[in-house]
């Protein structure tokens, strides 16, 4: 870990976390009580489902992104009422507030819970419950929902998802802060979803990004940004293949939402220090560093911050350039981020 004193200072910085799961905060504990309750059955076939403990060891040998979604998407299946899905991200929220998150911009992937006949409203219902807690409770901590198309899933399926989001209204009354997209990357091109994307712009949502770069190519960033209009883009560490891309994305003020840990466990990398977080700062390429699915990775945002310092040894003034950058690229209004930089400057102040 860094030494005690810049440990107890990335501790203390306000931070914005724009890209973690919700579904991937799902601790093995927690999966196994919500089958229980749930009448759930785990496979029976995979000795990792026989306790915790060996779910937890079969956690830390993931060899690809797809090997991870196989684990994720059984665990998600467990999550059937209102309740679980605030319970589950309350949980999360008290975590993230503990480690000085004071802005929290949640993934969920409505599409593979509408399947299985667990309704959006059911989720969406659960989730804003758990921020109406979080609000009396936790009154440091601004929260905003970001609903993702799965690509594993035909796109039909996620045309069907977003006309629901879209007559639900939460779009346009704030319950929802933007739109985006995840699952595996390899072979599934921007161009596939440029519908899903327009039909998202028609709707008036400006607020849109999606998961490239992360197994995917550079081209995969370019063309996203260039087809899908997105504002930003969830991983994007392959972008420094390109320099002409890295420019654009500096000049267009297009964040990237890195996750360093989560890139090593899912063999993207052998270490965080291979990732470009280096060039991106020197660059002027606006990023936050986030957890991205904390409880299958063995690492929150606190412990995501503390492996950047231990890889890069970072001075206090390029960590407040990072947060910096983090709020500015946020998704919320700007008196918020000026709330959130008159946060950070205290906290420069203390530590300077």
């Amino acid at each position: 870990m860094c030494n005690d004193k810049l440990h107890h200072f990335l501790h203390a910085l306000p931070k914005c976390e724009h890209h973690v799961h919700i579904e991937g905060t799902i601790s093995p504990e927690l999966l196994f009580s919500l089958a229980a309750k749930n009448s759930i059955s785990l496979p029976q076939d995979d000795p990792a489902f026989g306790s915790v403990s060996a779910l937890e060891a079969r956690y830390k040998v993931f060899t690809s992104l797809d090997d991870f979604l196989h684990y994720y998407f059984i665990s998600m299946s467990c999550l059937i009422t209102a309740s679980d899905f605030e319970d589950l991200t309350y949980n999360y929220l008290s975590h993230a507030h503990g480690q000085n998150v004071h802005h929290a911009e949640i993934f969920f992937d409505p599409q593979p819970h509408m399947s299985r006949g667990v309704s959006y409203q059911t989720i969406i219902a659960g989730m804003d419950a758990a921020r109406m807690r979080a609000a009396v409770d936790l009154p440091k901590l601004s929260i905003e929902f970001i609903p993702c198309l799965v690509r594993h899933l035909p796109v039909p399926a996620a045309h069907d998802m977003l006309a629901e989001v879209i007559s639900s209204g939460h779009f346009a009354d704030g319950t929802l802060a933007g739109f985006g997209m995840s699952s595996t990357e390899i072979a599934k091109h921007p161009s596939l979803y440029t519908s899903v994307y327009e039909t998202a712009k028609a709707a008036g949502i400006t607020n849109l990004t999606a998961h490239y770069g992360e197994e995917g190519p550079a081209e995969y960033v370019r063309d996203a940004l260039s087809l899908l209009s997105v504002r930003r883009i969830d991983h994007g560490r392959r972008s420094a293949e390109d320099p002409d891309l890295v420019r654009k994305l500096a000049e267009t003020s297009t964040m990237l939402t890195l996750c360093p840990i989560s890139n090593v466990v899912l063999k993207g990398v052998e270490r965080v220090q291979d990732l470009p977080i280096r060039e991106f700062l020197d660059a002027g390429v606006l990023f936050s560093i986030n957890s991205d699915d904390p409880a299958y990775f063995g690492g929150y945002i606190l412990e995501n911050y503390c492996a950047v310092q231990e890889a890069f040894g970072f001075t206090m003034n390029e960590w407040e350039t990072i947060a910096t950058r983090s709020i500015r690229g946020s998704w919320c209004s700007v008196e918020r981020k000026e709330a959130l930089l008159y946060e950070l400057n205290g906290v420069m102040k203390q530590w300077k």
